[in-house]
């Protein structure tokens, strides 16, 4: 069915309007498409699997505000890559009548009228056998914005969203879709608030580098959309979502499966899938660290004496560091700074010899290095001179604030600077023998920059993170190492996980709160697992101080930095993860460090004996993710669908299928509630067995050094980490405490 031609278009005046919920009698039917049914009675059209009827995958029933179509002008400010959209709308026309729903060549076509007598369009085609891809228009192209309302069974959970920081429970929420910086605080107050003053940089709850437009509900119901442009989801009804975009055109896909796991599995179809991560590094901590060469040989000494493992140390300083307003940051000039790394040819060959890499540092901004003194390549000047920068509309490089200096973007829309930049990797972070490397930023793709081929930069936004994704991974398949390097991202959208070989979470506040701290990394690793994100972790301790540098003290309620118990629960909690990686922080001087004091060190490395023990364990699930596209680090509902307790839990997870762990992630405790459901559970530390037919919490002693992990009694994990934590001493059995079954609601 074509919208394009004018037959049957009103052309009268803009406000001229025909009956609501009007109906044609022959759109009254069954449609099939290879499994799937559609049925439509009066105003109600239904999604089916035909050996499920009971299953509704997805429903609309036509009533005004069903479907809603405007023009739209968006009004969008951004600020050191915070966004904030506000949208006018006129023009605005709602669903007015269901005129014709027909089957032609495995494409179901529905559609009607709107009150300003536009033709509307619904299409349906069958994507395989557990995805139904749709798409809405218009027959007036000046319509730029599109609502469309679907109804929800049970939408008491809703999860997914991508990287969602501060809630994994959206029901009753309405959420932007938006790839952004987080924010610094992010409801933390008065933090927040002297973030949004004095930069603007405050964030809110839905800030996510890497969200993601798909949900999932408890009732499975599963639905992403397709668009890249900005969209919100509505769900302030309980019954329905109502999903918005800023296009001509609406595109999604809904899924099918009979479980929360297999739903995931089918999104991920379209997602991408993550590959299993290579074996070298899971076999020890991966230790981020800045100063040089010697600073290297120094710190690797002290971790040697205590017997900590290490897979890898990550230098994102190998460009040099300048000071400026936040702490300490990098020359943004992709090539190895000989002065502060001299000799790093030897270095690395002596790490190697213990089977140690090296990892460094990129991402998509350039600055001039001309005030650093010494450079070879000024990559800044080449790509402005090649036209491969984001340009304002004078054509003049369109420079954006990051701290107290600012740099430029290279232009991913224009196929030869990616090209080039592709180059810039292979010729100067993998020549010098990187193993990975951070690919930072990519959310901040100003609304109004002018892009290559006449793009539209608002349209452009959320992809720019996964064309940088794409990027990487292109370079190191050119390179022969698609399976041998590991580069690790923040940003991401959609279809990210089909490029990324891991993810991290971001910059979070060196803090035990949720809406930004320690809390926030679990809800993020959870709702991210649920998006695609199989293969996700976080800093160690966390990343932002937000003392004044110049100032020897805190300020109360505004001053963060990362204290001695943070860290150490920050240990605890990242051995259970895929990837053990510190980072020193923005203000490294007054971040606690692992090497601070000798108890740091030597608790950093019974955990990094945890965390390497566990490395086969972790590689079964990682080649689940990357065949199935299931997350390694697991919501509780997702490995127990039929526990209903297991829908709110959000500070306890499963490892695979045989661990759970809920880790201490509040100060001045030595005791944490768990939730075990039905079955046999075995206490790691103290071998406490216990037994429960229908789940039961108990509070678990959880002094520092022995967090809450249980294994499923009898299996093959827990005999290996009991024996391989004995050959260390790591084993300290509990003496005075005793877990105790406790009554919660």
């Amino acid at each position: 069915m074509d919208l394009s031609s004018n037959s049957g278009v009103y052309n009268g005046p803009r406000g001229a309007c025909i009956p609501l919920n009007s109906i044609n009698a022959n759109t009254n039917g069954t449609w099939t498409i290879g499994d799937f049914e559609f049925s439509c009675l009066d105003l109600c059209f239904q999604i089916h699997r035909r050996d499920r009827p009971t299953h509704l995958l997805w429903s609309i029933e036509w009533k005004p505000d069903a479907l809603i179509a405007a023009i739209g002008v968006a009004d969008v400010t951004e600020s050191r890559g915070f966004f904030d959209v506000k949208d006018k709308q006129v023009g605005r026309a709602q669903f007015a009548s269901l005129d014709e729903i027909t089957l032609q060549e495995e494409r179901l076509f529905v559609s009607g009228r709107l009150t300003n007598k536009q033709l509307w369009l619904l299409t349906f085609e069958v994507v395989d056998e557990v995805q139904v891809r749709f798409d809405l228009s218009t027959s007036d192209p000046t319509l730029n914005r599109l609502s469309l309302s679907s109804c929800l069974s049970d939408a008491s959970h809703i999860y997914g969203f991508g990287e969602q920081f501060t809630h994994l429970n959206m029901a009753g929420r309405i959420i932007p879709v938006l790839s952004q910086e987080p924010g610094i605080g992010r409801g933390v107050q008065p933090l927040t608030w002297v973030m949004n003053t004095a930069f603007k940089a405050g964030g809110t709850w839905h800030n996510s580098n890497a969200p993601m437009p798909w949900f999932l509900t408890s009732g499975l119901q599963s639905f992403c959309l397709e668009n890249k442009e900005y969209s919100v989801f509505d769900f302030s009804m309980t019954d329905r979502v109502c999903v918005h975009v800023f296009s001509t055109t609406l595109r999604g896909r809904i899924f099918l499966g009979d479980s929360p796991m297999s739903m995931v599995s089918a999104y991920s179809r379209y997602s991408g899938r993550m590959r299993a991560l290579p074996p070298w590094i899971g076999q020890g901590a991966v230790i981020g660290m800045q100063g040089g060469t010697e600073a290297v040989r120094d710190l690797y000494g002290k971790l040697q004496a205590v017997g900590a493992p290490v897979s890898a140390f990550w230098l994102q300083d190998w460009v040099g560091a300048r000071k400026t307003s936040v702490g300490w940051q990098l020359w943004w000039n992709w090539e190895l700074d000989d002065d502060r790394y001299p000799n790093w040819d030897d270095l690395r060959a002596e790490l190697g010899t213990d089977d140690v890499r090296l990892m460094t540092y990129i991402n998509p901004f350039l600055v001039d290095p001309a005030d650093k003194g010494s450079f070879r390549r000024n990559l800044f000047q080449e790509a402005r001179e090649l036209g491969y920068l984001i340009k304002r509309d004078d054509g003049s490089p369109y420079m954006i604030l990051n701290t107290s200096f600012s740099a430029a973007m290279v232009d991913l829309a224009n196929p030869s600077a990616c090209e080039w930049l592709k180059n810039v990797i292979k010729e100067q972070v993998l020549a010098v023998g990187s193993s990975g490397w951070m690919a930072d930023f990519g959310e901040a793709l100003p609304f109004d920059a002018v892009l290559h081929g006449g793009i539209d930069a608002d349209s452009f936004h959320n992809e720019y993170p996964e064309i940088w994704a794409k990027l990487n991974r292109d370079a190191i398949e050119e390179a022969g190492l698609g399976d041998e390097i590991v580069f690790f991202m923040r940003s991401g959208f959609t279809q990210s996980p089909k490029y990324c070989t891991l993810f991290w979470m971001g910059d979070q506040l060196t803090s035990w709160r949720v809406e930004d701290g320690i809390k926030s990394t679990l809800v993020a690793m959870l709702s991210s697992g649920m998006s695609g994100m199989s293969i996700n972790h976080s800093d160690i301790g966390g990343y932002t101080a937000t003392t004044v540098p110049s100032l020897p003290f805190q300020i109360p309620g505004i001053g963060y930095i990362r204290k001695r118990e943070l860290m150490m629960r920050w240990i605890e909690l990242n051995s259970m993860t895929p990837v053990f990686r510190t980072h020193e922080g923005n203000q490294p001087g007054r971040h606690h460090q692992i090497d601070s004091d000798q108890e740091t060190l030597e608790h950093f490395a019974r955990f990094a004996r945890l965390y390497a023990a566990l490395a086969d364990y972790r590689q079964v699930y990682m080649q689940d993710a990357a065949d199935h596209g299931y997350p390694v680090i697991r919501h509780m509902w997702l490995a127990f669908p039929d526990d209903q307790n297991c829908l709110d839990l959000e500070l306890q997870f499963m490892l695979g299928d045989d661990i759970l762990f809920a880790p201490v992630v509040d100060p001045n405790t030595d005791r944490v509630d768990a939730y075990l459901p039905s079955g046999d559970w075995t206490h790691l530390w103290s071998e406490t067995s216990i037994g429960t037919e229908s789940g039961d919490w108990v509070s678990v002693p959880a002094p520092i050094g022995q967090p809450a992990i249980f294994c499923r009694t009898g299996c093959a994990i827990y005999g290996h980490l009991r024996g391989k934590l004995g050959e260390t001493d790591d084993l300290v059995s509990l003496q005075s405490e005793s877990i105790t079954r406790i009554k919660k609601t």
